[in-house]
């Protein structure tokens, strides 16, 4: 067991988590707020990484990060725009805009399949010089992505706040609410789904240069991936989606640990979602039934509240 749960396994988990903890608060935003799913979420998340890993390669790995985020909020423009003004249904929307991104994406990449970027300084590179001689050590990966999310996660909650947020938040509860008081929904679903996939595209843009390379396919179950952080944090935890996020990816590293088939992740994640899916009601029901089994004295005559 000592051999499962590593000090490896856990900085592993809490890296990666981090970082895909941007797609699960995308998700966040339109799916939990919004009430959209968006399903360009794997072509935007492949779109952000071949933009950063192109300027990478050009010799600017901190500008790799705005020029994706500027890239996904395109993708989330064209996705609003497709359900507010074209009459597409929003899952229709997103496979369209997905699809279209595929030969979107190869084309940043210069149609190639794949990108390397070996011998390109990244911001992880960057930080090792400077993380040698510091407390923190090997452990430079964490403290940056960890940086990057919690900047992110206190942006937007102060933008959930603003009158704009909770505009958009307004539009996901009621839209037709919102549009009697006199605001656009279709402006508040648009800021909404381009905020989302500019995280989404930051994400990827981030996982270019912490693995140093870039596919054509790496987006392929990205909407799994964070709809099983995002159910995690906000069934099993509460609210915490950054940590439901490392908490899948941790549960990911211990399957691999444990000899789990590369090619059965997607339906361990499946298996995940499903469960955190079905937790709530499996609890209600477990309830339910414990309360059928109470003695028909307890609580009242016959089983019932005494008056």
């Amino acid at each position: 067991m000592s051999s499962i749960f590593t000090l490896s396994i856990l900085q592993s988990a809490l890296e990666l988590g981090c970082i895909y903890a941007l797609v699960a608060l995308a998700l966040f935003i339109s799916f939990s707020i919004l009430n959209i799913a968006d399903l360009s979420t794997d072509g935007c998340f492949t779109l952000g990484c071949a933009v950063g890993a192109i300027v990478t390669m050009a010799g600017h790995p901190f500008l790799a990060f705005p020029a994706a985020m500027a890239a996904g909020v395109c993708s989330g423009f064209v996705t609003a725009f497709l359900q507010t003004r074209m009459g597409v249904p929003s899952i229709l929307a997103g496979i369209i805009v997905n699809t279209g991104l595929y030969t979107v994406n190869i084309a940043v990449m210069g149609f190639s399949s794949n990108v390397n970027l070996f011998g390109c300084d990244t911001m992880f590179s960057l930080a090792k010089d400077v993380s040698d001689a510091a407390w923190y050590g090997s452990w430079h990966k964490i403290v940056i992505v960890a940086a990057i999310v919690l900047i992110i996660g206190v942006i937007l909650s102060w933008f959930l706040n603003t009158r704009l947020g909770l505009s958009i938040r307004a539009t996901g509860d009621n839209e037709y609410m919102v549009r009697a008081s006199s605001i656009n929904p279709v402006f508040t679903v648009t800021v909404g789904l381009c905020v989302a996939n500019s995280l989404t595209a930051l994400s990827g843009a981030i996982l270019a240069q912490y693995q140093k390379s870039c596919d054509i396919n790496l987006g392929q179950g990205m909407v799994t991936i964070a709809l099983a952080s995002l159910i995690i944090g906000e069934t099993l935890i509460g609210k915490g989606v950054i940590l439901g996020s490392c908490l899948y990816r941790f549960i990911v590293a211990v399957a691999l640990r444990m000899s789990v088939p590369a090619e059965c992740l997607k339906l361990v994640s499946a298996l995940i979602v499903a469960f955190a899916i079905s937790f709530p009601y499996l609890k209600g029901k477990a309830s339910f039934y414990r309360a059928r089994r109470m003695p028909a004295g307890i609580g009242g005559e016959d089983g019932e509240d005494a008056c």
